[in-house]
């Protein structure tokens, strides 16, 4: 449709790809095909940005079972499995114990849905869907604007190639602080669903 145009320039201002490198090659093939005699300029989004330019995370997993530790199932996009390998040096350089579980066909077929349970730790805990903007700073976004005495006991994330991410959070809020809990959702601005008295909540994870 845009080479029908007859377009003396064709400038293509980011924003190409979201939710990994899946849609690459597809992309790649659509502007191949873009044809204007002054040329094709193309730049990057923050979309594609926090793509390339940072590490995508594609999925994320904790479930509050510890009063001390924490363990955290994280999934990252990479472009080589060299980049494996310099991933848990640095969370290791930083202290963090981390075992690489890339090869592990249960880990990623099974473990991966599993990370959850009963927490007998977790009081006074709300749980909520939100839809989190897939771009740099969601995540930061939603922890800078928590006070730092909620503590949170559930966090799950799964990249599902879409415009959001779909995030499941439980967190620890005293029924007294609930006027507060109410103002911190209304100046994030993201979407979000009461999953507290869910039934499936109740019987897997409550």
């Amino acid at each position: 449709m845009v080479n029908e145009l007859e377009p003396d320039l064709v400038v293509v201002t980011g924003d190409l790809i979201t939710g990994g490198y899946r849609y690459a090659n597809r992309v790649a093939t659509l502007l191949s095909h873009l044809k204007a005699p002054l040329g094709v300029v193309c730049t990057f989004g923050n979309h594609d940005y926090s793509i390339y330019g940072k590490r995508n995370i594609t999925e994320f997993n904790y479930r509050m079972a510890d009063a001390e530790v924490a363990h955290v199932f994280v999934g990252v996009g990479i472009n080589s499995r060299d980049e494996t390998a310099d991933i848990v040096r640095s969370l290791q350089r930083e202290g963090l114990k981390t075992l690489d579980l890339s090869e592990d066909e249960m880990a990623k077929l099974h473990v991966r849905h599993l990370v959850g349970g009963h927490a007998a730790l977790a009081r006074d805990e709300l749980v909520y869907r939100f839809e989190f903007p897939e771009r740099p700073g969601a995540l930061l976004r939603f922890l800078s604007r928590m006070r730092i005495d909620w503590n949170i006991s559930l966090f799950h994330y799964r990249n599902h190639g879409a415009d959001y991410g779909r995030v499941l959070v439980g967190m620890q809020v005293p029924g007294a602080e609930m006027g507060a809990f109410r103002s911190f959702l209304r100046k994030l601005g993201y979407p979000y669903a009461d999953e507290t008295r869910n039934p499936a909540y109740r019987l897997f994870l409550a």
